[in-house]
């Protein structure tokens, strides 16, 4: 006859494996939970970016980290994490403001990020003549504030002057004040024909405007960016919460701290 204590103990875990199994469950829950959460953030709240290329100067630096706010514009399938094709146009869509700076998809490619100043709405007329912006047939005001001198992620040195630009206003809201960059009043970027921003659709340009694949180019060419769809846009810029200066092998880490450019650590993005 069994011995009904080897039964027992055969079949039922002892004290210590059973609370191992529950430190193990416990700890996956959380792991989930965490999971779960992070993407709740990063689908409806915000989504942090880096700055690869120059195309923004002086208001972006090669090397920013900044947090980008998903709710700004409503969501999209964009939105979604790896971008399934659930749906279409927009849940919660609120228009974009002129001078707005926002990240979207690529025209060309969705499956790469883009940043630009929004600066053309449906049915805005935007042209660039001598090198100066137009909107809706009005000179767009600058203020000039001397020679600047900027580096892009090819290591490039560009030199050229600094204005301070005011946008008009739109849906209500004031002009938008911010930098830019003019290397050259030569090229086509300088001399535009007059585009007519069509409906669902937003025109966007750097703020490094000799420097940057934006609305202006609308041919056939795969860098070309035309006019973007509402439907790509992920979120409106908002914090700086980190910014890199990456001028030495990542394998010297005890430059790290003075790669780190400290002044524009949660600087806003305007």
């Amino acid at each position: 006859m069994d011995d009904p204590r080897k039964t027992r103990s055969s079949s039922v875990p002892s004290g210590g494996a059973a609370s191992a199994l529950h430190g193990a469950w416990e700890l996956l829950r959380t792991i989930l939970i965490a999971g779960l959460l992070a993407v709740g953030v990063r689908t409806v709240l915000f989504e942090p970016f880096n700055i690869p290329s120059g195309s923004m100067i002086p208001t972006l630096q090669v090397g920013d980290y900044l947090w980008v706010a998903k709710y700004s514009y409503g969501y999209s399938h964009f939105s979604l994490p790896r971008s399934p094709d659930l749906f279409d146009g927009r849940i919660f869509f609120r228009m974009p403001h002129r001078g707005d700076v926002a990240v979207f998809r690529f025209t060309k490619d969705t499956s790469i990020d883009y940043i630009k100043r929004i600066v053309g709405l449906p049915g805005d007329r935007i042209q660039v003549r001598g090198g100066e912006l137009y909107i809706n047939d009005v000179l767009v005001p600058r203020t000039a504030e001397g020679n600047y001198v900027a580096v892009d992620e090819h290591g490039t040195r560009m030199e050229g002057q600094r204005y301070h630009e005011t946008l008009p206003g739109s849906g209500g809201h004031g002009p938008v004040a911010h930098d830019i960059l003019k290397l050259t009043n030569e090229g086509f970027q300088n001399d535009t024909p007059v585009y007519v921003v069509p409906n669902g659709y937003f025109f966007a340009m750097g703020d490094n405007r000799d420097d940057s694949a934006d609305s202006r180019f609308m041919g056939d060419d795969p860098e070309d960016l035309g006019f973007v769809p509402m439907e790509n846009l992920i979120g409106q810029a908002k914090w700086i919460f980190l910014s890199v200066d990456a001028r030495h092998p990542v394998w010297e880490f005890w430059m790290w701290p003075a790669e780190i450019r400290w002044n524009r650590l949660f600087m806003g993005v305007r």
